[in-house]
Parts: structure tokens; C-alpha cells; sequence
């Protein structure tokens, strides 16, 4: 499928706000017909997510407050790479280690998932973790996290119901509990 005709090429770039984590710029693009227009985006350096599941169907899930929202939510445990060339594999296991304490024996690469792409780079690699070992806990000195388990079908029922809200949460948890219910 030929798709030139949706093209947009960049123009030109400026930097509108560069933080730790988020980069902001607002770039002038050439539209497919010619026009220019802009676009305003955010570069991401990237993250990681894991579904770790015990050998007894259960999630292990975090509950954490998520300022933006102004609420505390339940989701997978997932964290931001520390440099754009950190091997991705290597993130997940020390996020789900430093956050859970778990350790896994096998892990499965289970896609790319783009949270916001109409204004975003931000690419989050989603991990299904299994063979898990249970240590201690080393989170950050501003993390704040509690811990539940949560049978994987229970999961999905409160992810179609809208229990669950977090979009990486929703898509790594149905592939995994697919990949698991056909394995």
C-alpha cells in the first residue's frame, strides 16, 4: 500500500521547553498538498512495561498516585528508560525488580505500544514476565507504591468494565492473558 500521499516532512524545529523527561517542540511541516502547518510535540526518551504473572494465574499489580490525574490507580509496573540506548529487556527487569521485588526467569517481548502519537514519540515496550522469584523492593526515594495481586480473568473483567483506566495496563494485560489462554 502506497501511503506517500499522507507524508508530512519537516520544515523546521524549535525547542519550546527541554526537561528531564519531556522535550517539547513545535516544528513547521510540509502538509502532503504542499501546505505548511505546525505541529506541536513532545520527544520521550522511552519506557517499559511488564505484565508479571505468578504461576498461579495472579498479576502482580501496583497501585500508585498519579498526579496529573489527582487519584491513585492500579496498573503494571513500568518506568522510563535512563538513557535512549538502554537495552529495553535489561529496563523491564530492573523496574519490575526495584518496584516489586520480583524477579522473572522468562520473559516474552510482547510489543510496542505508542501512548499518544498524535502529539508523542513516546514508545513503551511491553514485557509478559513469568518465573517468578519474590525479593525486597528498591524503589526510588519519590516512588510511592503498594503492591496487590490480582487474578489475570479478574483483570481483564475490570479493564473491559473500566476499573482499570491505564491504556499501557489495558493492552499489555489483554495480549498477555491472549498469549497465555493459547499457550
Amino acid at each position: 500500500m502506497d501511503e506517500k500521499d499522507l507524508k508530512e516532512t519537516q520544515v523546521s524545529s524549535k525547542d519550546v521547553y527541554d526537561g528531564s523527561i519531556l522535550h517539547v517542540k513545535e516544528d513547521i511541516i510540509k502538509l502532503p498538498n504542499g501546505k505548511e502547518a505546525s505541529r506541536e510535540l513532545i520527544r520521550h526518551i522511552g519506557a517499559v512495561c511488564v505484565v508479571p504473572v505468578t504461576s498461579d494465574g495472579k498479576v502482580i499489580m501496583e497501585r500508585q498516585f498519579r498526579y496529573p490525574i489527582d487519584r491513585v490507580i492500579t496498573e503494571i509496573p513500568a518506568g522510563k528508560l535512563d538513557s535512549y540506548d538502554e537495552d529495553r529487556l535489561e529496563a523491564a527487569k530492573r523496574e519490575l525488580r526495584e518496584e516489586t521485588g520480583y524477579t522473572a526467569s522468562d520473559w516474552r517481548d510482547i510489543g510496542l505500544y505508542y501512548p499518544a502519537p498524535a502529539y508523542s514519540d513516546e514508545k513503551i515496550t511491553m514485557y509478559l514476565a513469568t518465573g517468578l522469584t519474590k525479593g525486597s523492593r528498591d524503589l526510588d526515594e519519590d516512588e510511592f507504591l503498594n503492591i496487590i495481586e490480582i487474578p489475570i480473568e479478574e483483570l481483564v473483567r475490570d479493564i473491559v468494565s473500566g476499573k482499570i483506566t491505564d491504556g499501557k495496563t489495558q493492552v499489555a494485560v489483554l495480549k498477555a492473558y491472549e498469549i497465555i489462554r493459547n499457550a
